[in-house]
């Protein structure tokens, strides 16, 4: 961790740091998605891409000694955002029945009040505090195979969809759990 991490402000500067920029990356292919669509190689790119940004953004932070307050801020808004515009695409285009839209953001639904909470408390960022766990990796990574699954594998989709969304909730209360054990 830098210097500047143990102060858990965010900084403006630190957004030009590799590590934020590979989180920053998922914006325009969250923007692009929706186009992609009309292809189903061009779709698993881009959701390929973003997944390789989400794995190596942490990486490259914690290899690199820039594990920043900006960084925990950044990288789960670039998530959020382009799951959101991922999934309501899919939606949108028939590819994915419209239950799975809150079932696919279970997790999101349930950290967006822990937000609110934690910005209530007015407490800066503890990058070490945000980090994903284990079980963060894998909500991540089922979402990610529920999408691909939608374009590449249908008939496997709603099964993919039903485990992400029992991952996310379980994520949901664990972010719950260790937010309520720290306050």
């Amino acid at each position: 961790m830098n210097a500047r991490a143990g102060t858990a402000r965010f900084s403006a500067a630190d957004l030009a740091r590799a590590p934020n920029l590979l989180s920053l990356a998922r914006l325009p292919l969250a923007a692009g998605f929706p186009f992609a669509l009309a292809s189903p190689r061009a779709a698993l790119a881009v959701v390929g891409v973003a997944a390789l940004t989400d794995a190596l953004d942490g990486f490259v932070a914690r290899r690199s000694r820039h594990v920043t307050a900006t960084g925990a801020i950044i990288d789960p808004i670039c998530d959020k955002v382009f799951a959101i515009v991922v999934i309501v695409a899919l939606v949108a285009r028939g590819m994915l029945a419209p239950w799975a839209l809150p079932a696919l953001l279970a997790r999101e639904v349930l950290e967006a009040p822990l937000l609110l909470f934690v910005l209530a408390k007015r407490a800066p960022a503890e990058p070490a505090a945000t980090m994903a766990g284990a079980l963060g990796k894998v909500t991540t990574a089922a979402l990610f195979l529920a999408v691909a699954c939608s374009i590449a594998w249908p008939d496997a989709a709603t099964a993919a969809v039903i485990v992400a969304c029992v991952f996310g909730a379980l994520a949901g209360i664990w972010y719950w759990h260790r937010a309520l054990a720290r306050a």
